[in-house]
């Protein structure tokens, strides 16, 4: 049954997973970008402050902030990443070898490694270049924001390995009763992304002391961690943009397809007619994934070749272009007219190649699909 849960703010989104990790372990939700995730999950770890006393690991965007980076201004030489060390989150960083804790984790995703200097709080970054026949190491390198946030999230995990294994007041992590992880992978492929689910679901679940909440806007990671942690409770997140109400979907108990629900929410926006440029993006995203299910090379492939169009060039196009622009999901651009047209046409047509099975798809689907 997909019961529909009500909402008027995150806090009691918040105090409902709080009540549902009562009796379960894991807990996990689906939501794109805009609907409020990284709040939620700032509210449920504010739920559980009392005073000095704190429940919850987290990570999320505001994690990804406790690391900035020093590029040696003046000499561009000692490049290093800076840790906030005013943060509960390098709790035990002086005391607990987290470098030889991270270093196996990291070697899974990347090719370079780093020193953690625990008397300045910083770390240091070096790989092993080829020069002909020999290798030297090239220490303080400025790595990527990709690998940046690989290492980020090693180094979280490190920590969260140390909260599940804490044993007793004395533990530096032992305060951590829920681990909140909100999009890990923003800037992962595929391969990466179903390693990271994997690794992660492996890890949460050997282990019975602390309860686990994830969300994410990543359908493939999304995907993996519902098949690997079956019993979790799972959701999907909608929001009420005129109303400012949330919506929980209850998806335990019958497939959740990640697709068919922004599907949905593309169909009511061309309905109301409210549609922004980032509507392209979410288009877009489909239409990839549809194509590599079904063994094409290209998006395009999945775009209805019409009379004014025989090969599907110019929609394929409009996609391809309109999906690329720096678009705000927080401060959406409406669409001009011709471009909600062009829309409209590709998303019907879309529905009409590419039928979806009735008892999961709502009436008004079928309604869209009409030509």
């Amino acid at each position: 049954m997909n019961n529909l849960l009500p909402f008027a703010s995150l806090d009691d989104v918040t105090t409902h997973f709080r009540d549902k990790l009562n009796d379960k372990k894991y807990l996990l939700l689906f939501a794109y970008n805009g609907t409020g995730k990284t709040r939620l999950s700032m509210a449920f770890k504010e739920a559980g402050k009392r005073e000095n006393e704190r429940d919850t690991l987290y990570f999320n965007a505001f994690t990804e902030d406790l690391f900035s980076w020093d590029n040696d201004l003046d000499h561009d030489a000692q490049r290093v990443l800076k840790l906030n060390s005013n943060s509960r989150f390098f709790a035990g960083i002086q005391e607990l070898e987290m470098d030889t804790r991270i270093r196996p984790l990291l070697q899974r995703y990347a090719d370079f490694d780093f020193k953690i200097d625990t008397d300045n709080w910083t770390v240091s970054f070096e790989r092993e270049v080829n020069q002909g026949e020999h290798s030297v190491t090239v220490a303080h390198i400025k790595i990527s924001r990709g690998e940046e946030n690989i290492f980020i999230w090693c180094f979280f995990l490190a920590v969260a390995q140390l909260a599940i294994d804490a044993s007793s007041e004395e533990e530096a992590y032992a305060w951590v009763k829920y681990i909140y992880i909100d999009d890990p992978i923003s800037s992962l492929d595929d391969n990466n992304a179903i390693a990271v689910a994997s690794h992660l679901a492996q890890m949460l679940k050997n282990q019975s002391r602390v309860k686990t909440v994830i969300s994410s806007h990543h359908t493939l990671f999304f995907n993996v961690m519902c098949n690997e942690l079956s019993r979790a409770v799972k959701y999907f997140l909608s929001k009420d943009e005129a109303g400012g109400a949330y919506t929980l979907r209850d998806t335990s108990d019958t497939p959740f397809f990640h697709h068919v629900s922004l599907i949905k929410d593309l169909h009511k926006a061309v309905e109301s007619g409210d549609l922004y440029t980032y509507h392209f993006n979410i288009l877009r995203n489909i239409l990839e994934k549809t194509a590599t299910f079904h063994g094409f090379k290209n998006f395009s492939a999945c775009i209805k070749q019409g009379h004014d169009d025989p090969d599907g060039i110019v929609y394929a196009r409009m996609v391809n272009i309109l999906s690329h622009g720096n678009y705000s999901l927080f401060e959406p651009t409406e669409m001009i007219n011709e471009n909600k047209q062009y829309f409209r046409k590709i998303l019907r047509d879309f529905m009409n190649n590419y039928r979806f099975n009735p008892e999961l798809f709502p009436e008004q689907i079928e309604e869209a699909a009409q030509p």
